[in-house]
């Protein structure tokens, strides 16, 4: 064995949840690499596997979005029974689920279910970037029939914040830089019994 640094212990689990295109992915393996007591888990990645590898878009045109929702409720039941150690990249629509007209609506179950053993980030970016950087992606099937991206994303922002212990506010940040504050705020975090809610660089949420 060398005589590196040992990683601080990890006694919770670390979520990340934003809008698709905001960073969750290339920031949770960058908290992975910072700290090697995290076992790094993707929710998309876990939900094609339990589909037997068909990709997103063909889950949702089989199954549509209501399927989709409930697959990927069922693979966050599994990830939050970890009572700590995980760093999980949620897909962009974890805080919600569908209501019996196909609106989104708030998902008590799922956000539950992540905050039971870990402690959740919102990562905040300008919805018009994530439009751009998500807009012909044919990895990433359209949302809704009747709003915008940028309607859905107005529509989700008040869920994302209720659901995160920390907002954090990353448009024009590094990943790198948004990677150490995270993890940072965690390690001085993870043993509350539950972290104040807080909006990173830095304020108050209200």
């Amino acid at each position: 064995m060398s005589g590196g640094t040992k990683s601080p212990a990890i006694e919770r689990n670390l979520v990340l949840i934003g809008g698709r295109g905001c960073g969750k992915s290339s920031v949770s393996k960058r908290l992975a690499r910072l700290n090697r007591n995290f076992m790094l888990f993707s929710l998309d990645a876990l939900i094609r596997y339990e589909a037997m590898a068909m990709t997103i878009p063909e889950i949702v045109e089989r199954e549509g979005w209501s399927g989709f929702r409930e697959r990927e409720f069922q693979v966050v039941r599994r990830i939050s029974a970890f009572p700590s150690g995980a760093v999980v990249d949620c897909g962009g629509g974890v805080v919600v689920d569908l209501d019996p007209a196909g609106e989104e609506v708030f998902s008590n179950r799922k956000v539950d279910a992540l905050r039971r053993n870990g402690l959740v980030v919102y990562l905040r970016r300008d919805p018009e970037v994530l439009m751009k950087k998500v807009s012909g992606d044919p990895n990433r099937p359209a949302l809704s029939d009747h709003r915008s991206f940028l309607q859905l994303m107005e529509r989700r922002d008040p869920w994302y914040v209720e659901a995160a212990d920390l907002v954090f506010d990353a448009e024009g940040i590094p990943k790198v830089e948004i990677a150490a504050e995270i993890l940072s705020w965690f390690l001085e975090h993870q043993g509350d019994a539950r972290a104040t809610a807080t909006t990173s660089r830095p304020a108050s949420k209200s």
